[in-house]
């Protein structure tokens, strides 16, 4: 049996992409092997120095990387909505989009806006990133929105206290924003799909891999058990950064693939392996509570898809 892997990616050569957090991890991963194939890659990432130091190792590999730094801090949204501006600004497409990066099971803190960091980042400010970058995606034929979430989804969105105001658990708002990533793709692939928008939306997760979210995770918390258990368990059942990069580039590349699928590891209770579609991610589908956690987000953000609002359905074109 073949297993998908890089090697199966198009040439995409005339293409522009965007990774967020591609400094490091996923990103990392994702960033060298569509540049490898001829993409141009904005690398939107927080933290420049690092980004450019990505940058450097990935130009060492790949020699015709084509690659653009942009400054993107999730956790605030003037950031997203400078760094968007910038990007139709300087662009006249967006073929595609990876919403990757993200913080992991952190003590609480706010966001500048004064939302949960891990809400805010790993939802909010890519749910407004994607809404302000739309115009570009609905001019690029073909173009896709891949959104990453998680194996540690909580499956729950806790409306009355978002914000863990009241209640906060590092792992249950972890999960909780992981469930909004699941969800938000979900629904825009509705909302797309109801204007006969060209793009599609999908989601992926990487299983486990072993990454920096881990000992960032540990060493936030301070906790002795999670650092022991992350440097003893990760080796045992994870995977590398590329293994676990492939879901998200098998839901942005692969022909096969539909709007409103999730992709994740095929083997080994999903923590590991080559891309697979998962068709039991449709349960996870809670149309009300999407439908729910979108009208939230607009309010949050004031990023309301306009684009979205313009577009017709393809019969009344």
């Amino acid at each position: 049996m073949s297993h998908w892997t890089t090697n199966d990616i198009p040439d995409l050569q005339g293409s522009t992409v965007l990774v967020t957090g591609a400094n490091s991890g996923l990103g990392l991963a994702t960033t060298r092997a569509l540049a490898a194939k001829g993409a141009h890659v904005i690398m939107a990432c927080r933290n420049l120095d690092r980004a450019r130091a990505a940058q450097a190792s990935i130009t060492a590999s790949v020699p015709r990387a084509s690659l653009e730094l942009v400054h993107l801090d999730l956790a605030s949204l003037a950031s997203v909505r400078d760094c968007a501006a910038g990007v139709l600004n300087t662009h006249d497409q967006l073929t595609l989009l990876f919403n990757n990066a993200g913080v992991m099971a952190i003590p609480r803190r706010e966001t500048e806006d004064g939302f949960e960091m891990q809400f805010g980042s790993n939802h909010l400010g890519h749910f407004a990133l994607t809404g302000l970058a739309l115009p570009l995606l609905l001019a690029t034929p073909g173009s896709r929105v891949v959104t990453t979430t998680s194996l540690a989804r909580s499956g729950k969105v806790l409306f009355d206290d978002l914000h863990g105001a009241r209640s906060y658990s590092r792992w249950g708002a972890y999960g909780q924003s992981k469930t909004a990533n699941l969800l938000f793709a979900f629904e825009l692939q509705r909302r797309l799909a109801a204007t006969g928008a060209p793009t599609i939306s999908v989601a992926a997760h990487p299983g486990y891999a072993n990454t920096s979210l881990q000992s960032a995770s540990a060493a936030s918390s301070g906790s002795l058990i999670e650092r022991v258990a992350f440097t003893v368990f990760g080796p045992l059942v994870g995977q590398s950064p590329a293994m676990g990069a492939l879901p998200q580039l098998y839901g942005g590349t692969a022909p096969d693939v539909r709007g409103g699928m999730l992709i994740g590891p095929g083997g080994f209770f999903g923590l590991r392996g080559y891309p697979k579609p998962e068709p039991h991610s449709q349960r996870e589908d809670d149309r009300p509570t999407a439908a729910r956690l979108w009208d939230v987000s607009v309010a949050l953000t004031g990023v309301d898809y306009a684009p979205l609002h313009l577009s017709r359905p393809l019969e009344s074109r």
